[in-house]
């Protein structure tokens, strides 16, 4: 070692043992750095699952569930907090143009805030209440073409990007939903599509921002008439709001327009009604009021 050193010093090069140290101390001051910008962007932090009990729920009930946090990295992180919400994809019209929008809707926080150890396992039991007015995803075990409808879950974290998890829901109709589609289906009306709209709907007590719509194409008997039939459902705890709306079909010198029948159900009476002629009856009053034959 001494004749290397003689060596260098003979050649007129320097050596400096404590500028090495610094070189050393500055690469592990850059490491530290890239470290919590990777950190910061979420690389090798905590992660988020949420399981559900069962992914089928109807308006009014609960989805169980559990979710899963689990520490990454080498390094402990502060969590702000834990919470789930129901989403679903929502049509906006603006002015002459029209987009849609994935609309959170109902939020409940599971937590407040916690340190995470890393490679610590945290289980967070939960029972969400899902709105009244949740719009509905499917029927007889069918998909309604044009709905979706998640369950996101949010893992806030101090000082990094935020996680999250997203659950697809199926949100059955209510007995009562249920007997009126079987009526209109009897009726030898045939599901179209189903899509949620930004708006009120007039004449009904509507908590949410949105209402559903789900379109039926007429049977011949109501085909010269009716061009579609669209029906809105507000349900509340205490009775079920059912809006009909018709597009007529037009003439040649007559423009279409739309009619629109509003009727309250009783939960407790509903499996005692016949629906087929209760629909038809609607139906038809609805369509005298305002004109329409058929």
């Amino acid at each position: 070692m001494q004749s290397e050193l003689a060596g260098h010093m003979r050649n007129g090069a320097q050596f400096h043992p404590r500028g090495s140290l610094l070189r050393n101390g500055l690469r592990e001051e850059l490491f530290v750095v890239f470290k919590r910008m990777l950190q910061a962007m979420g690389v090798g932090g905590p992660s988020v699952e949420t399981v559900l009990a069962s992914p089928a729920c109807r308006p009014g009930g609960f989805l169980k569930g559990h979710v899963q946090v689990i520490g990454g990295g080498d390094h402990d992180v502060d969590i702000e907090y834990v919470a789930v919400a129901l989403t679903t994809r929502v049509e906006v019209e603006s002015g002459d143009s029209e987009f849609t929008t994935d609309q959170e809707f109902h939020r409940q926080r599971l937590t407040g805030s916690f340190k995470l150890a890393t490679a610590a396992r945290h289980e967070i039991p939960f029972q969400f209440e899902v709105p009244w007015e949740t719009p509905i995803t499917e029927v007889y075990g069918q998909h309604l073409h044009g709905m979706t409808m998640g369950l996101a879950t949010e893992l806030e974290i101090a000082r990094a990007v935020d996680k999250s998890d997203l659950d697809a829901v199926a949100v059955h109709p209510l007995p009562a939903q249920e007997r009126i589609l079987e009526g209109l289906l009897r009726l030898g009306f045939r599901f179209s599509r189903a899509d949620v709209e930004l708006g009120r709907v007039h004449g009904v007590h509507q908590s949410l921002p949105f209402y559903q719509e789900i379109e039926f194409y007429p049977p011949s008997a109501y085909a010269h008439g009716i061009n579609q039939l669209e029906v809105t459902f507000v349900p509340t705890p205490a009775v079920l709001q059912v809006v009909l709306e018709v597009d007529r079909r037009g003439g040649l010198f007559t423009e279409g327009r739309d009619a629109f029948g509003r009727f309250d159900v009783d939960y407790g009476s509903a499996e005692q009604v016949d629906w087929t002629a209760q629909l038809d009856g609607w139906l038809r009053q609805s369509a005298r009021r305002r004109g329409l034959g058929f």
